[in-house]
């Protein structure tokens, strides 16, 4: 992780080729085959996408891209008639997984904190089971009642902006 200008293109692209690359073939596919009718797709994104990533290059861009093309698959599902409801879930940063440590890491370490005080601060830590918990829910609720996106925090999941 590094600041905008000590990025290269290579750097600050990785997530365009590897997280927007997944997401748009993953949905392409769901299209194309397609899918069964009342098939669910949940694309997790990042918070970054709203929050942005200042740190970590293109990461926060690609995150908002897969969350757009999230929807656009969703209107083409729509469009075709196929009965395939399509989600985005935009996980708070987290010290759970290896991605979220090394934020933590980075931003505790440009805003002079101990990881532990910036950890503190981002309230209500998600955790594996609440994230599996809300993802599960998502995947069982009645389509109709559920957002084309939402937050994913230590306090569940809430629409997102």
């Amino acid at each position: 992780m590094r600041p905008l200008h000590h990025q290269t293109w290579e750097t600050f692209s990785v997530n365009w080729h590897t997280d927007v690359k997944i997401a748009f073939i993953w949905l392409r596919e769901a299209l194309l085959q397609p899918l069964p009718p009342g098939s669910r797709v949940v694309v997790v994104s990042s918070g970054a996408a709203i929050n942005g990533s200042p740190a970590s290059g293109g990461y926060a861009g690609a995150k908002a891209t897969q969350r757009f093309i999230a929807g656009y698959a969703q209107e083409e599902a729509r469009r075709a008639d196929l009965d395939i409801s399509i989600t985005t879930v935009l996980p708070r940063m987290t010290p759970f997984g290896d991605v979220g440590r090394r934020g933590i890491r980075a931003y505790a370490a440009r805003s002079g904190q101990p990881e532990a005080a910036f950890v503190r601060q981002l309230g209500n830590v998600l955790t594996p089971e609440i994230a599996g918990s809300a993802l599960v829910g998502l995947v069982v609720a009645d389509p109709s009642t559920v957002a084309p996106a939402y937050l994913l925090t230590g306090a569940g999941l809430t629409p997102a902006p």
